[in-house]
């Protein structure tokens, strides 16, 4: 029997073929439609009209009392007859029913005004008339913007919505303004959002070759999508939801009792990703902690979370003594051991890979698996450990920060505003991946981001909402799923039992531990993994004939140095 070939897999390249094939063909389709349509539209209008017409038979029949239908019966024979009898009568009556069945199946639909109407042509002529002072200039000598003159050649398309307000404007403008200058784009932007309606976000496109303008309603996104179980694949995080129009992909949500897709914001980890680390900023109230909440329920599919919490309200209780959780630190002291034993579990994972590439071997499995390390405020600790005269817990992430990415550690850090000047140089400098939520001013998400947004800020900002850059790219719209901590008294019941059911399952607490019986091994996690021994060195756990490394430098066998000296 003769062996049937496996399927390809399609690549990228196939696959972009396929879609546009699939493309071509639906426009074939839509366009064979149309033009059937056209062809037999005359005998869609007869098919209509027969159809209104004996309608309305029957309605006459109903409607005609029973002592009257014999009667009305004799008149529609002798009709017929006589209709028969006549020369060419037959070819007559068809012709006549079929001229009536046409009249009755005409398209009666309104036809739709061209051209805006009185109300929005006043709209249309006071935003010309405001933005007469930025766009004119008094050596011009043809003018596109002057007092009194015609919007028509100022603005190339126009749409409105349902309450007569603009919803879709292009405008043209004069080749000599200065569109590269963001303050020149400020007050523009400042003087639209005024002028074509409060209340609503505005995103800006300037076309700067082609000196134009779009300006866009955006809707608004959704701020009460539930936690859920994400369709990604590994060392993808799905932050939050955007525009369609920012993101090319759209992934599966339960939304209600409905499945709608979504364009997500997702932020790739691991050896391979350019935005290794995430620092989220905000006002107290913005989600933050919603964020990180929501980054851990996601980051322990794969790898495991160890968490310290500077705030220190119990915002993740919820995850504490769950399986892949390694420790949730409130105190200083457990900051200090939980982010020590961080930086050496990275140097050890750095040592072990390093060994793995000199022998040709695969990176061993222990240094495969993601390590997250999620800090909440830690501007906290720094106000702590200056007063007790103890180190910064922030200055134990230089190693996780700086080789983070090639041992496979990812560290979130998030802060508010209020305690920016606490965050160190090495937060700021390996961070990024940004997010800043909350009411945050214009200057402030640009400080962040690096860059500024396109969009107006909304009127009512729920939690959660705000932006995200990835980079160096876009900065995109960002609302974080709803992921409240489930301990909450104020937390629904609908939103505890969906963060409920992301959890791990609860494990013992290293600390009650039992004691193993003498002659018997201890069922835990291997020596690396656990946080139990974080004040001591764990130079048990380094392979044998490595010295240690020093911070920032990459491992070096024993043979190695022993050779140069």
């Amino acid at each position: 029997m003769a062996r049937r070939p496996l399927p390809r897999i399609l690549s990228k390249d196939s696959a972009q073929i396929a879609r546009t094939q699939i493309a071509r063909s639906r426009e074939l389709a839509r366009t064979a439609a149309d033009s059937a349509t056209d062809v037999l539209h005359p005998l869609i209008t007869v098919t209509r009209g027969l159809r209104l017409l004996a309608s309305a038979g029957r309605r006459r029949w109903a409607d005609t009392p029973k002592d009257r239908r014999g009667p009305l019966l004799f008149l529609v024979a002798s009709a017929v007859l006589v209709v028969a009898l006549v020369p060419y009568g037959p070819l007559l009556a068809v012709i006549t029913v079929m001229a009536a069945a046409g009249w009755q199946g005409r398209d009666r639909t309104p036809a739709a005004p061209e051209g805006p109407d009185e109300s929005q042509i006043e709209r249309l002529q006071a935003l010309y008339e405001a933005l007469v002072p930025y766009f004119s200039g008094p050596e011009d000598p043809a003018p596109l913007y002057a007092h009194g003159g015609e919007w028509e050649k100022a603005f190339a398309a126009h749409e409105f919505d349902d309450a007569g307000r603009v919803g879709h404007l292009v405008i043209r403008y004069p080749a000599y303004f200065p569109d590269g200058e963001p303050a020149a784009r400020a007050r523009i932007e400042q003087l639209l959002t005024a002028k074509a309606g409060r209340g609503r976000e505005y995103h800006f496109d300037w076309d700067e070759e082609g000196n134009r303008l779009t300006v866009t309603v955006l809707a608004p996104l959704p701020a009460d999508v539930p936690a859920q179980r994400f369709v990604t694949a590994p060392g993808e995080t799905v932050l939050g939801y955007t525009d369609p129009s920012e993101v090319q992909r759209t992934l599966p949500l339960s939304y209600g009792e409905e499945r709608i897709d979504v364009p997500p914001v997702v932020w790739r980890t691991g050896i391979r990703s350019t935005e290794p680390h995430m620092l989220a900023m905000g006002h107290p109230g913005g989600g933050t902690s919603t964020l990180l909440r929501s980054i851990a329920l996601q980051a322990l599919q794969y790898g495991d979370v160890l968490i310290v919490d500077g705030g220190g309200t119990g915002e993740y209780a919820c995850l504490t003594g769950r399986d892949g959780v390694l420790a949730v630190e409130c105190s200083l002291a457990g900051a200090l051991a939980s982010l020590e034993w961080a930086a050496q579990e990275t140097e050890r994972r750095l040592i072990a890979i390093n060994l793995a590439r000199q022998a040709g071997d695969p990176p061993p499995a222990d240094t495969r698996r993601p390590l997250w390390v999620l800090l909440d405020r830690p501007g906290v600790f720094a106000h702590l450990a200056a007063a007790e005269g103890r180190k910064d817990p922030q200055a134990l992430l230089q190693v996780p920060l700086r080789h983070g990415r090639a041992a496979n550690v990812t560290v979130v850090v998030a802060e508010q505003f209020d305690h920016a000047e606490a965050l160190s140089d090495a937060v700021r400098q390996h961070t990024r991946a940004r997010v800043v939520l909350g009411a945050a001013e214009p200057q402030q998400v640009e400080a962040v981001l690096g860059a500024p947004p396109h969009t107006t800020p909304p009127a009512h900002v729920p939690p959660g909402r705000g932006y995200a850059r990835l980079g160096s790219g876009p900065v995109h719209r960002l609302q974080v799923p709803r992921t409240p901590d489930p301990y909450d008294d104020a937390t629904s019941d609908a939103d505890r039992q969906a963060v409920l059911e992301l959890l791990p399952a609860r494990t013992t607490a290293m600390e009650a531990e039992p004691a193993a019986p003498a002659g018997t091994t201890e069922p835990t996690k291997p020596e690396h993994a656990r946080p139990a021994e974080l004040t001591e060195p764990a130079e048990t756990a380094r392979p044998a004939g490595l010295t240690k490394p020093a911070v920032g430098t990459a491992p070096v066998p024993a043979k190695a140095v022993a050779a140069e000296s």
